[in-house]
């Protein structure tokens, strides 16, 4: 059983290797994740990006700039832009966003001509994290992409965390449907959600995982916490994913991991053409290399 980023790259070693392009990968970030992941045999890679600084950042950071296919293009829209179209010609099948603002590379991925995004996709930030205080990995969704989803939205949410975990090996994951409480209030819309997705799955309507909710946080991770409060079906004090009821939940959820308890975290975009590695421009290389080898492993 996979519990640490690490082991995922091993799982990837396995597998046939897979071409990255680098949007805008004018950032030593970057492109230091890209030659750890070229180094370790994950993925051959694209830097599209202004090539003279390119090769002034390979330069300082001691890498042969010539282990990669550099395209140059100084300007920031343009470049990921044609980092879109090299996947569309089937010439990369990972897409990662380099020194430019998700903002941008968001607006190339969604343009209707050039872009990524099959029509009616959902597209939803998908993160594993590996949390020192938590005994294997935890995939949590949405944490950056889409505002405050929908009933339909949220059924794509997880399909996209149920898809991630059998990536990794998960045969039957066990999914919490988090909101507040994990009573069941008619007032609070993220209890609704949750309990109409957990009776679509007791239905066989979604399939895949054993889902439930409402649970609160406290409850899906902590196996005290479900034993005091008496929460059974399996899902209480050992879930391998989190469906979060809106951004801010998942998004604070992601930031206290990281920045409070040194989690680490692969963090990639689904519902488009290709698998796309989303992170921070202040993301760490390691970060990115968890990334890069989630996104090879879907």
């Amino acid at each position: 059983m996979i519990t640490k980023l690490a082991q995922v790259i091993d799982l990837v070693k396995s597998k046939p290797k897979k071409r990255l392009v680098a949007a805008f990968a004018n950032d030593d970030h970057t492109i230091e994740a890209v030659n750890n992941a070229v180094e370790l045999g994950i993925v051959d890679a694209i830097l599209v990006g202004d090539e003279p600084v390119i090769r002034q950042v390979c330069k300082q950071l001691n890498i042969d700039a010539d282990k990669f296919v550099i395209v140059h293009e100084p300007d920031e829209m343009k470049a990921a832009t044609k980092s879109c179209n090299l996947i569309n010609q089937k010439e990369a099948d990972i897409l990662m966003k380099g020194a430019l603002s998700t903002d941008k590379y968001m607006r190339a991925i969604l343009n209707k001509e050039q872009g990524l995004c099959p029509p009616n996709a959902v597209l939803s930030h998908v993160a594993v994290v590996e949390n020192p205080a938590y005994h294997k990995l935890l995939i949590a969704s949405d944490c950056a992409i889409i505002p405050a989803p929908d009933l339909k939205q949220k059924q794509m949410i997880l399909q996209y965390i149920i898809r991630t975990a059998k990536a990794i090996g998960l045969t039957q994951p066990k999914v919490a449907i988090i909101a507040a409480t994990e009573q069941m209030s008619a007032g609070m819309p993220a209890c609704v959600d949750a309990a109409i997705l957990a009776k679509m799955a007791d239905r066989g309507q979604i399939t895949g995982a054993l889902i439930d909710g409402p649970i609160s946080l406290d409850v899906a991770v902590d196996e005290e916490t479900a034993k005091t409060k008496k929460m059974v079906g399996g899902v209480a004090g050992d879930a391998d994913g989190l469906l979060f009821p809106n951004i801010e939940s998942g998004n604070i959820f992601y930031k206290c991991s990281t920045k409070f308890n040194n989690a680490e975290v692969g963090a990639f975009l689904a519902g488009a053409k290709a698998p796309c590695v989303l992170s921070s421009r202040a993301d760490t290389s390691l970060t990115k290399l968890y990334s890069i080898a989630m996104a090879a492993v879907l």
